[in-house]
């Protein structure tokens, strides 16, 4: 029986101390996944991703799952990968896609091969007068300042032209996009990759009062059918990638004044893949590994 190991870190699993307030979605993860797996005859096993090395003996496959501390530890999280793909172990996403992603300067490349995306500078860091220079850039009176490795929305900032005082700074490498009236008025639209296929997709939205869509900060998912176009430009995402489709990948949209979509991130580490919003998702991913651990 093939050993499937789902590599979560120490504040999404259960009784690992202090877990986030968003640990639940690891928990609905599960929930989708493990069933699936041990229909399908493979066994299903949920591994810290820090663990020793021996840990993961006899894993045919690992998942990244809900290694959401990875951001602050990137370069043992890549390294760990590495190791696990040295003994044997196929990683998905692989360590290859994973180095691709982990800095969002990704986006550049995705805007090289035709992707449309959210126009953005990248800076090693950014003070006050940088700030300001950005909202000139883009005309606008709102800026959103966000790490090139980072995830969840930690450490973003939102700034708005006349409230930024003179020693604000901000210290990390970091993408200034402009701030984008539709993320609190349409939401941000999310869809979904099996394989390469699309499996479904939602809506999120900010609670009121907020621009962030993560659940951490109070914001809601609803199932969101995508029209023809809606689906046809997440799926120019993913085939603008610049190797074949990954086992999963969450592809987040945002939309533009003129009605395109932008791709606001190409999730293809750890991102939470909504089972709530998609019931099939466990029997999808299921099938998907079968296949890959035959090939």
């Amino acid at each position: 029986m093939s050993k499937i190991a789902f590599l979560a870190c120490e504040t999404t699993l259960p009784g690992a101390g202090q877990r986030r307030s968003d640990a639940f979605e690891h928990d609905l993860m599960v929930a989708s996944l493990e069933p699936a797996m041990r229909s399908a005859g493979l066994e299903f096993a949920v591994i810290d991703w820090e663990a020793p090395l021996e840990t993961f003996d006899g894993v045919d496959l690992a998942m990244l799952g809900t290694a959401w501390n990875y951001q602050d530890k990137s370069e043992a999280f890549l390294a760990k990968l590495e190791a696990l793909e040295a003994r044997g172990v196929q990683v998905c996403n692989s360590a290859q896609v994973v180095r691709w992603n982990i800095t969002k300067t990704y986006l550049r490349d995705l805007a090289e091969r035709g992707a449309a995306t959210i126009p953005t500078l990248w800076l090693d860091g950014l003070n006050a007068d940088d700030a300001r220079a950005a909202m000139d850039e883009f005309d606008t009176d709102r800026i959103v300042v966000k790490r090139q490795v980072g995830a969840g929305a930690e450490g973003q900032e939102l700034l708005t032209r006349g409230e930024v005082g003179d020693e604000w700074q901000f210290e990390h490498p970091a993408m200034v996009q402009p701030f984008l009236e539709a993320i609190t008025r349409e939401g941000e639209l999310s869809f979904i990759f099996i394989d390469g296929e699309l499996s479904h997709a939602l809506r999120k939205k900010a609670a009121d009062g907020d621009y962030r869509i993560q659940s951490l900060y109070g914001g809601t998912e609803s199932v969101h059918t995508p029209s023809p176009g809606e689906a046809q430009a997440a799926r120019a995402i993913i085939d603008a990638l610049p190797f074949n489709a990954p086992l999963y990948a969450r592809i987040d949209m945002l939309r533009a004044d003129d009605e395109t979509l932008m791709v606001m991130e190409a999730e293809l580490i750890e991102p939470y893949l909504y089972p709530e919003q998609g019931p099939q998702l466990g029997e999808r991913l299921a099938r998907a590994v079968e296949k890959r651990l035959k090939l």
